[in-house]
């Protein structure tokens, strides 16, 4: 019996290469994803499908099928991801010469800290560093404070059933991000319908870059008006303290890196948290009562068994060379899986597909990435989740879910893992 759908695919894919051949490759071109190249953002609940487990098993690089003329490499396992996300001389981060500017985004749409290389990386990282110590974060405590109290308000007054990812999980990093950059987030829930767009690779590539696009002019719009009236938040900081040294461009690029990387992780993060500590009642109480270190291991040990940002920024080979066993050419993409490397027996121990705040991992996770491009914003989301989770329990001593987990809506093709609406009672 002839397969239709694989057929029509392969034309597709053929069509798609013979234009990249001829105008470069457009990302934003790309309307479907092979079957097998979804898997790394794919999900059982809050596992990874059996395939990464597999690949990380039996292969150090799984070789992934992509309708474009160069090859991608997935890494799923712990060491290997360390190994390639702290070499900063064998790969380059920057995506620009993807974009050829006839699609929804253009090269002039990308930027940030996850796309960019040393040495405008390390000066960018650099200005905006200082800001986000542990020393300089505590005067936020206070604010967070404020913002979870309010959502939690507004969740009670909701009445039981409502939407605690629209209530809670959202906003509070939302406002909390805003406020630190000097954003007005008067408009939040269309920037909230964008941040989870640019990240989901369900509608294919051009949905997700006019996301990004979309996104960015609101972000440029903004360092505008900051360039001519700083504000009191971090943009404006660094539009006094740079001046004319920093462009638009590099400056709205920051931004929208904090932006995104600052509010759709750590809403994911509350929200998933939730479903994972409503399952055991004894790790519900240890939020709800424990001492501040173990809602520290707590925490940790949803970062790691959640791993919300599936796979780390791309890298692409700045030369040929042998990796793993495996030859690499120029211009390969290695793509490694946070949520395979962290779910690694060599470094979680035993059961790292369970849930257990008593874990040590000897290595440490990499929910937040590693090398010079790991997560900025790492202490931020700790503080948040530190906050929000405790309070959120002693609140909402008798919080369930109002259907049972397999009836949520979680995120099937996301870069981002995380869940579209959550209904509790209390």
């Amino acid at each position: 019996m002839v397969n239709v759908k694989g057929s029509v695919r392969r034309w597709v894919g053929r069509m798609l290469v013979k234009r990249i051949q001829k105008n470069g490759i457009d990302l934003s071109a790309l309307s479907f994803i092979p079957d097998k190249t979804k898997i790394p953002l794919q999900r059982e609940g809050m596992d990874a499908l059996p395939e990464i487990a597999e690949w990380r098993a039996t292969e150090p690089m799984h070789k992934l099928e992509l309708p474009f003329t160069f090859t991608a490499y997935l890494v799923t396992g712990h060491d290997e991801t360390r190994k390639v996300l702290t070499d900063r001389d064998s790969y380059s981060n920057d995506i620009r010469h993807l974009f050829h500017g006839d699609g929804p985004a253009t090269a002039e749409d990308i930027g940030g800290l996850g796309f960019t290389d040393p040495p405008l990386h390390t000066r960018l990282r650099k200005i905006v560093t200082p800001e986000f110590t542990m020393r300089r974060l505590a005067r936020l405590e206070p604010m967070i404070t404020e913002f979870v109290d309010a959502q939690l308000d507004a969740l009670e007054a909701e009445g039981p059933g409502a939407d605690l990812a629209k209530h809670v999980a959202f906003p509070i990093p939302f406002q909390t991000i805003c406020a630190l950059l000097g954003l007005d987030y008067a408009d939040r829930d269309a920037f909230a319908k964008l941040g989870s767009d640019r990240f989901d690779a369900t509608n294919g590539g051009a949905a997700a870059f006019g996301a990004v696009s979309d996104q960015r002019r609101f972000l440029f719009e903004a360092v505008a008006r900051q360039r001519k009236e700083p504000g009191p938040g971090l943009i404006g900081q660094i539009v006094r303290d740079e001046g004319e040294t920093i462009s638009d461009f590099d400056l709205a690029g920051l931004a929208d890196g904090i932006f995104t990387g600052g509010y759709e992780t750590t809403a994911g993060m509350i929200a998933l948290g939730t479903i994972v500590l409503l399952r055991d009642p004894v790790y519900a109480d240890l939020v709800r009562n424990g001492s501040p270190q173990d809602v520290d291991r707590v925490v940790e040990e949803l970062l790691r068994y959640l791993s919300v940002v599936q796979v780390a920024f791309p890298r692409f080979a700045k030369q040929d060379m042998t990796l793993f066993g495996q030859e690499i050419k120029a211009g390969d993409v290695i793509l490694a899986s946070l949520n395979g490397a962290n779910r690694d027996p060599a470094s979680a121990g035993e059961r790292p597909d369970e849930f257990d705040p008593r874990r040590t991992p000897p290595s440490g996770h990499l929910a937040f990435g590693h090398g010079i491009h790991r997560c900025i914003g790492a202490e931020l989301a700790r503080m948040e989740l530190r906050i929000a989770l405790p309070r959120l329990f002693r609140r909402f001593p008798d919080l369930a879910l109002a259907k049972p987990p397999e009836e949520l809506s979680f995120r099937q093709l996301s870069f981002v893992f995380g869940v579209d609406e959550l209904p509790v009672t209390f």
